[in-house]
């Protein structure tokens, strides 16, 4: 039997952007065919780029810094696309949105922490020492 090109199954109707149901599957190696009604899992509801996040996430094994640098994105960032996708999977609890912000506005403090620095407003041991109450 000749490969036919797959591609990837639609989760939106392309008319009214509705829900699909699958109603029937086959295998690619017998041609076995069965009807009925199918779920397309929770992971039908990720968007591309939310697709793109976890497979870049997944490659670089969960370690935050490098999916940084893999997306060219702040952690910040990560941290809300991952949050999104969680959403998006129907995992979201208030403790994570409130961690999340948590850790944008330390991230924010650091950066203006680096700023001063740079302007020479702060010495490097008073940078330092705010820094790490910055993490806390």
């Amino acid at each position: 039997m000749s490969q036919q090109k797959l591609y990837p199954l639609p989760t939106q109707c392309p008319v009214c952007s509705g829900e699909l149901a699958v109603t029937g599957v086959r295998c690619t190696t017998c041609a076995t065919t069965m009807a009925g009604n199918f779920t397309q899992g929770r992971f039908a509801n990720l968007n591309a780029q939310q697709w793109h996040f976890i497979e870049t996430f997944i490659r670089c094994k969960g370690k935050i810094k490098d999916v940084e640098v893999a997306l060219d994105i702040s952690y910040p960032t990560v941290v809300t696309r991952l949050n999104d996708v969680v959403r998006a999977l129907g995992f979201e609890s208030g403790d994570e949105a409130a961690e999340g912000r948590r850790i944008a506005a330390s991230e924010e403090r650091r950066r203006e922490i680096l700023q001063r620095l740079e302007r020479k407003e702060i010495g490097p041991k008073d940078a330092l020492r705010l820094m790490e109450s910055a993490g806390e």
